[in-house]
C-alpha cells in the first residue's frame, strides 16, 4: 500500500563559516533527480564568505537565514519553523548527499512506511579531509534496536524524520550542545520502532578535527547519559559504560603516547577486530 508517490521532502542545512564545504552541498541537494524539495538553509552569522555563496544560490534555496543562533539545535529548530516537508532531514555543511538518485531511492522506500514509523535511515559514508572513502556506517534496526538505549548507534545525517515525529515530540532541545539529536531520537526510539533502508548510502560525512578529540567524545558520551536521564532511563547500560571506558582508554593513550601513536595504536586494535582502519586516515 502506498500513502503519497510524491512526499515533500524538507532538507535543512545549519552552516556557519562554512565556504570551504558548503556549496558542495548544496549542489548535492540541488541537483537531485526527486524534485519535490525545499531547501533551508540556517547560517550562524557568517564572516568568511558564506553569505555570499547563500546569495548567489538564493533562487535555487527554498529559504534562508543569516543571523547569530545558539548552536545547532537552535539552528535547526529555526528552520523548523520554516519547514512544510512531508519528511525531514538535517545535515551540515561538511556533510552532502551522496548522490544524485539518493532522493529518488529514498522516497522509494519512504512511501511504503506506514505511519506510525516515524524514523527512517540508510548509512553514511565516512570520508577524509581528501575526499577519500573510509567507510560505510548504519546497521540495521535489528541489530542496534537495543544498543540504541545506550548510545548513538543510528547515522543521523542519513536520518529521515516524519513531520508528526515533531508534532508529538516537540523540537531539539536545546540545552545539549552535542546529543541533542540523539535525545530527540530517543523521545521517539525508546517506544517505538525506526526503519532501516538497505544498500542506500545517503549522505557523505567528513571525519578529523575537533570531531576525533577525545575531550568531545568525552563529552558527547555525558550528554548522551543526560539525555537517557531525562527519558526516564535512571541507570547507565553496559554499552554506555564500554563506550565510556574506550574513551578515557583513548584520552589517556593520546595524553601518554601523543595523538600520532594513538592512531597507529586504535587502527591496531580495529584490523584486529576485522575492521578497515580509520584513525590513520582522517
Amino acid at each position: 500500500m502506498t500513502y503519497q508517490s510524491t512526499p515533500l521532502i524538507s532538507v535543512i542545512i545549519a552552516v556557519f563559516n562554512g565556504v570551504k564545504t558548503l556549496q558542495q552541498c548544496l549542489n548535492s541537494v540541488i541537483q537531485q533527480n526527486y524534485k519535490n524539495i525545499e531547501l533551508i538553509v540556517i547560517d550562524g552569522g557568517s564572516s568568511d564568505g558564506t553569505i555570499d555563496l547563500l546569495v548567489l544560490n538564493s533562487r535555487d534555496i527554498t529559504y534562508w537565514i543569516s543571523e547569530a543562533d545558539r548552536g545547532i539545535y537552535n539552528a535547526w529548530n529555526k528552520a523548523l519553523e520554516q519547514a512544510h516537508g512531508d519528511w525531514i532531514c538535517f545535515l551540515g555543511a561538511d556533510d552532502f548527499l551522496w548522490d544524485e538518485q539518493v532522493l529518488v531511492r529514498m522516497v522509494t522506500e519512504l512511501i511504503l512506511i506506514p505511519p506510525v514509523i516515524r524514523v527512517a535511515y540508510g548509512q553514511i559514508m565516512l570520508i577524509n579531509a581528501a575526499s577519500v572513502k573510509l567507510h560505510a556506517i548504519g546497521k540495521p534496526w535489528e541489530e542496534v534496536k537495543e544498543n540504541f538505549k545506550h548510545v548513538m548507534c543510528i547515522p543521523h545525517p542519513a536520518v529521515m524524520h516524519r513531520r508528526s515525529l515533531f508534532l508529538q515530540h516537540g523540537a531539539f532541545d536545546e540545552s545539549f550542545r552535542i546529543a541533542g539529536d540523539y535525545e530527540l531520537l530517543l523521545r521517539e526510539l525508546r517506544t517505538n520502532d525506526a526503519f532501516f533502508i538497505p544498500g542506500l548510502v545517503m549522505t557523505a560525512m567528513r571525519q578529523g578535527g575537533v570531531s576525533t578529540n577525545p575531550d568531545n567524545t568525552l563529552l558527547g558520551l555525558q550528554e548522551v547519559r543526560a539525555a537517557q536521564i531525562k527519558n526516564g532511563q535512571r541507570w547507565p547500560g553496559l554499552v554506555w559504560l564500554l563506550a565510556l571506558t574506550r574513551a578515557y582508554t583513548r584520552s589517556l593513550l593520546w595524553s601518554l603516547m601523543g595523538e600520532k601513536m594513538t592512531r597507529k595504536i586504535l587502527d591496531f586494535g580495529r584490523r584486529i577486530m576485522g575492521l578497515p582502519a580509520y584513525w590513520t586516515k582522517i
